[in-house]
C-alpha cells in the first residue's frame, strides 16, 4: 500500500497540532488583564489584586475595584513625578524598618503570620508593597512639607478640642500643651500635606488620559 502523499502527511500534522494547542489553550486561565490605560503605560488587573491583599493586611479589609484602581491611578502619578524628578528609592534599611512597623502593629507575630496568609501575600510581595508605600509616602512629604505651616493657635485648638476630650472619654489624665506639642505638630503638619496632595492629584488627574477598561476579575 502506498503510503501518504507529502502534502496530505504536512495537512494532518498541522490539523493535529492545531488541536492540541487549542486543548491546551482552553485547559489555561487567563491570568490577566489591562485595567486602565494611562497615558502611555497600562494598571493591571494584577495589580488591583496586589493592592486589596496588602490591605487586607493591613486594615483587614479591601476597597472595592473602582477604588483600588484610583488609588493606583493615583500611585501612578505620584510614582511617575518622582521618577521623573530622580527622587531616590528607599534603602533596605527603610525597607526593613517599615516591615517591623507592619509586623508591630498586630499583636503578635503570629497574628501577623495567620493575616499575611488569609491575604495569599508572599514575603517578597509584602516587601514590595510596603517599600512602594514608603517611596509614595516620602516623595509626597518632600514635596508638601516645605509648604505646610503651623501656628500657635491651631496646636492649641487641636489640643483643646482634640487631645483633652479623647482622654477624658477615655478615663485619662491629659498630658499637658507642652507634653504633646511637638505631636500635634506633626498630626497637623501631616493632614497639611494630605490636604495639598489631593489637590494636586485632582489637578493632575484632570490632565491625564485615562481609558478605564471592564473586565473580570483575575485569578
Amino acid at each position: 500500500m502506498r503510503g501518504r502523499s507529502k502534502p496530505a502527511l504536512m495537512a494532518s500534522v498541522a490539523a493535529l497540532f492545531g488541536l492540541a494547542f487549542a486543548e491546551l489553550l482552553a485547559g489555561q486561565e487567563i491570568i490577566d488583564r489591562i485595567a486602565a490605560r494611562v497615558e502611555n503605560d497600562v494598571i493591571l488587573q494584577s495589580d488591583l489584586r496586589e493592592l486589596s491583599r496588602y490591605q487586607q493586611l493591613v486594615d483587614g479589609k479591601a476597597e472595592p475595584d473602582e477604588q483600588l484602581l484610583d488609588r493606583l491611578i493615583d500611585q501612578w502619578i505620584v510614582r511617575t513625578e518622582g521618577e521623573a524628578s530622580r527622587f531616590p528609592q528607599p534603602s533596605d534599611a527603610d525597607i526593613n524598618g517599615g516591615i517591623e512597623r507592619l509586623q508591630k502593629s498586630f499583636a503578635s507575630a503570629e497574628e501577623y503570620e495567620s493575616r499575611k496568609k488569609q491575604s495569599g501575600l508572599s514575603d517578597a510581595e509584602v516587601r514590595r508593597m510596603v517599600a512602594s508605600q514608603i517611596y509614595l509616602s516620602s516623595y509626597l512629604d518632600s514635596r508638601f512639607r516645605p509648604s505646610v505651616q503651623i501656628d500657635a493657635k491651631a496646636i492649641e485648638d487641636f489640643y483643646q478640642n482634640g487631645v483633652v476630650p479623647r482622654a477624658q472619654a477615655r478615663g485619662q489624665t491629659p498630658p499637658t500643651l507642652e507634653d504633646a506639642r511637638e505631636l500635634i505638630q506633626e498630626a497637623l503638619v501631616q493632614r497639611g500635606i494630605n490636604e495639598q496632595a489631593d489637590r494636586w492629584l485632582k489637578e493632575s488627574r484632570a490632565r491625564l488620559h485615562v481609558d478605564k477598561l471592564p473586565g473580570k476579575e483575575t485569578k
